[in-house]
């Protein structure tokens, strides 16, 4: 068997159409903008080339775009202040903090001094709170793009078994919330997990978020499994040259591709659903809070 490739790059490319279709109609039917703030504290080079690709795919949306850079030792007191000004904006519908924070900032604190409504991000308590009894939140970017590949191939989940992988606060937990409400049968596994191998092979989804290369192999995949990938991990390559490395995801490729159904690549999977995902929740943020009605098939 060999596994149908889920193309998340085309598959993103199609959910940004659609953010621009409901962004274009906000517009010309009610003079509405969507607008994202994105909050950028220190230098950390990954975080830089993040938030310059969050803010060209937001004006390529046709959506207003707000970029704040502040120096790394700035004081906890100035980032709430701005974070309290975005609030209030009304231009602002969405509000991400780039993470990693500098070290002396309170991270937690940080978020939940963000507006829930404008959480685009997910990650408030309050929308963790809400995501997990059921209730209408603002849900994170990588499950919810997960979540859509997932519905795309499937159609209806309804009574899969599901084995997410990990137990993150931003991917893991609120995976298995989402396969949940799509009424899944789901298990969390983890690095204690006793017999992982043959708690993972049940499974007809494999959501793979644990953060360590190429763990789950073939051998832990049950043939025709549909696995999601979300692992980005670098690892050295010297078929490539003395100190090059290449990503890989948190499952063996080859190996898995040999037995499941389907399975996103590395690079080329998840990765770019995570982008397409803040704006398309930036759009429902907008929608919410001047009352209109979600945009379709761009929610959980």
């Amino acid at each position: 068997m060999t596994a149908q490739i889920i193309d998340g790059k085309a598959f993103a490319a199609t959910v940004r159409e659609k953010v621009a279709g409901h962004v274009a109609r906000l517009k010309e039917e009610h003079g509405i903008t969507p607008g994202l703030a994105v909050v950028l504290v220190g230098e950390d080079p990954a975080s830089q080339v993040y938030v310059r690709s969050k803010g060209k795919q937001t004006v390529e949306a046709g959506m207003n775009s707000y970029e704040h850079k502040l120096d790394a030792d700035t004081s906890e007191e100035d980032l709430l202040a701005l974070i309290d000004q975005l609030n209030t904006d009304p231009a602002v519908h969405g509000i991400l903090v780039q993470l990693p924070l500098p070290g002396h900032l309170n991270e937690d604190l940080v978020i939940n001094s963000i507006d829930p409504a404008k959480d685009v991000d997910g990650f408030h308590i309050s929308n963790v709170g809400l995501l997990g009894t059921g209730q209408k939140s603002m849900v994170p970017c990588t499950p919810l793009g997960c979540l859509m590949m997932l519905r795309d191939h499937h159609g209806s989940l309804s009574g899969l078994n599901a084995v997410v992988i990990g137990r993150s606060n931003i991917v893991g937990k609120p995976m298995a919330q989402l396969l949940l409400g799509d009424s899944c049968t789901v298990t969390i596994a983890h690095s204690r997990t006793k017999d992982i191998e043959e708690v993972t092979r049940r499974a007809d989804i494999v959501v793979a978020a644990v953060g360590r290369p190429q763990m789950v192999t073939g051998d832990w995949i049950k043939p025709g499994a549909t696995v999601i990938d979300v692992g980005i991990n670098r690892i050295d390559a010297p078929e490539k040259g003395e100190g090059k490395t290449r990503l890989v995801g948190d499952c063996d490729y080859d190996s898995c591709a040999e037995v499941a159904g389907a399975i996103t690549p590395v690079p080329g999977g998840v990765g770019p659903m995570t982008i397409a995902c803040l704006l398309a929740n930036t759009v429902t943020a907008c929608c919410r809070a001047n009352g209109l009605s979600e945009p379709e098939g761009l929610t959980a």
